[in-house]
C-alpha cells in the first residue's frame, strides 16, 4: 500500500533544507505576498523558485505553491507572473482558494490544489472542484468520520481531477489552529486593519481578555483560560485513524516557525508513518514522540474535531509551551571537509561539554548535537565563553552564514 504524503511547511531557505533532510515527501513555500503568511514568515522571491526545484528534485520532493489568499483586481498581474515563473521552474502545483487563481493556473497547464479555505465539508463540492483540482484539502472542522465517507465515496463514484486520476484529499495533521472557520477570520482587519485573508493577521485573538456585562459593568476574567487561542492540533497518537480515513496528505503547518521547529516534526511525524506501515507503531513510540514534539514551539495539544470530542481545547497561557529554548552562541566560520570539523567564534553565553547545540543555515538547515568533544582556541577544553575560537568535530558541512545555539531546557509555567 502506498504511504500517505508528508507535506512540509518551508518559510525559508533554512526550514526547506530541514524539511527535506528530516524526510518530507513535499514542501509548500509561500512567494511574495500573496499567501497566507505574507507576515509571518520569511517569504520567498520569485528568483528562489528554481533554486527551491533544484533542490527538492534531488530528494524527490514535491513542492506547491501558495496563492491562496483573497485577490483583487490589482493581483491579477502579479499571480500571472508567479504563476508563469511557477511552470518555468517546474513547481509542482499551486495551492489556490480564489476562482482566479484557480483558472490561471489551470491555464497555464499546471496542477491545481483546492487550499482549506475554500471550505469543502461534502462530497458534491468535492465533484464540483474536481474539474479544475486534483487534490483538495478539506475543512478543519470535520471529523475523522466525515473525512473517511468523502474518501469513500470518492473511490466509489470513481470521482478524478483534470490528470485523470482519483481525487486526493488532504488534511491538516499538526500545528496552530484559527478560532476562525478553516482560517477565514476578520478579527485583525476589524481590529488593526490587518487583514488574516490577505496573510497579514496580527493574531489579536490570542491575548488574555476580560468579559464586561454592558448593563451591569460587571467584569469577568475567563479562568485563566485564552478563550480565542486554541492549543496546536497534534494527530501523532492517533494517526492509524487519521490513515484509515483514506486521506492521502498529511500537511504540517508552520510556515512562520523556525527551522528546529520543521526539523523535529517532520522527523517526529515520518518517523510515526513508516512504522505504521511496517507494523511498529506502539504507545511507547508515541509517548516518546510526543516529548520530542513538546521540545519545540507548541500552545499546548488537542486532537482538534477529529475525534468527535468536546469541542474548544484553549491554551492556557500566551506565546509557546515549548519544553526547550535556543540562546545564541556565535556564527560559523570555517569547514574542514578532510577532518570534518567545523570552526565556530563564539559571541555570546558559554558552551561546554554535554551540550547540545544547533546549527541552522540556508544549505544546513537544522541540525542537532550532542557535544562530546572540543577545540578552544586550540586547545582540548571542556569549556569555551564569549570570545573563543571552537572547533567541533561534525559530519555535515558548516558554512559562514550559519548560527550557531545552545539548546536549555524552558521552564514555563501558567
Amino acid at each position: 500500500m502506498q504511504q500517505i504524503e508528508l507535506m512540509a511547511p518551508a518559510g525559508n531557505f533554512e526550514s526547506l533544507q530541514a524539511a527535506l533532510d528530516n524526510g518530507a515527501n513535499s514542501v509548500y513555500f509561500g512567494v511574495e505576498q500573496l499567501n497566507m503568511r505574507a507576515r509571518a514568515s520569511i517569504n520567498f522571491t520569485l528568483d528562489d523558485l528554481q533554486e527551491i526545484s533544484d533542490r527538492c528534485k534531488e530528494k524527490n520532493v514535491r513542492t506547491y505553491l501558495t496563492l491562496n489568499t483573497i485577490i483583487y483586481d490589482h493581483d491579477l498581474s502579479i499571480i500571472k507572473t508567479l504563476i508563469t515563473k511557477a511552470k518555468e521552474t517546474d513547481i509542482t502545483a499551486v495551492i489556490a482558494m480564489d476562482q482566479a487563481v484557480i483558472m490561471a493556473a489551470r491555464e497555464a497547464g499546471m496542477e491545481v490544489h483546492i487550499s482549506t479555505q475554500i471550505n469543502i465539508t461534502n462530497i458534491e463540492t468535492v465533484k464540483f472542484y474536481a474539474l479544475f483540482a486534483d487534490t483538495m484539502v478539506l475543512s478543519r472542522e470535520l471529523s475523522l468520520r466525515q473525512v473517511k465517507k468523502i474518501t469513500e465515496q470518492i473511490e466509489k463514484d470513481q470521482i478524478k481531477g483534470p490528470s485523470g486520476k482519483l481525487v486526493e484529499i488532504e488534511i491538516f495533521g499538526h500545528g496552530a489552529l484559527c478560532m476562525a472557520v478553516s482560517g477565514k477570520c476578520y478579527m485583525s482587519l476589524h481590529s488593526q486593519n490587518s487583514s488574516a485573508n490577505r496573510g497579514a493577521c496580527k493574531q489579536n485573538c490570542r491575548k488574555k481578555y476580560t468579559v464586561i456585562d454592558q448593563e451591569t459593568g460587571f467584569e469577568m476574567e475567563l479562568d485563566n483560560e485564552y478563550i480565542m487561542s486554541p492549543k496546536d492540533l497534534c494527530t501523532i497518537d492517533f494517526l492509524n485513524e487519521v490513515i484509515e480515513a483514506g486521506i492521502k496528505v498529511l500537511k504540517i503547518e508552520g510556515r512562520g516557525r523556525a527551522p528546529e521547529y520543521v526539523a523535529k516534526v517532520i522527523k517526529c511525524y515520518r518517523e510515526a508513518i513508516d512504522s505504521l506501515y511496517d507494523g511498529t507503531y506502539n504507545k511507547a513510540k508515541v509517548i516518546a514522540w510526543m516529548q520530542n514534539l513538546e521540545k519545540v514551539y507548541n500552545r499546548g495539544f488537542w486532537s482538534g474535531y477529529y475525534l468527535g470530542q468536546k469541542l474548544g481545547e484553549w491554551s492556557k497561557g500566551s506565546g509557546s509551551h515549548a519544553t526547550q529554548k535556543k540562546v545564541y552562541l556565535g556564527k560559523g566560520v570555517h569547514y574542514f571537509p578532510k577532518s570534518e570539523i567545523g570552526e565556530f567564534k563564539i559571541e555570546a553565553y558559554d558552551i561546554a561539554i554535554g551540550d547540545t547545540i544547533l546549527i541552522t543555515g540556508p544549505t544546513t538547515g537544522a541540525k542537532e548535537v550532542e557535544l562530546k568533544e572540543m577545540f578552544v582556541n586550540d586547545q582540548c577544553l571542556g569549556k569555551a565563553i564569549k570570545g573563543d575560537s571552537v572547533t567541533i568535530k561534525l559530519p555535515f558541512r558548516i558554512r559562514p552564514s550559519d548560527k550557531l545555539y545552545k539548546v536549555v531546557e524552558n521552564k514555563v509555567e501558567f
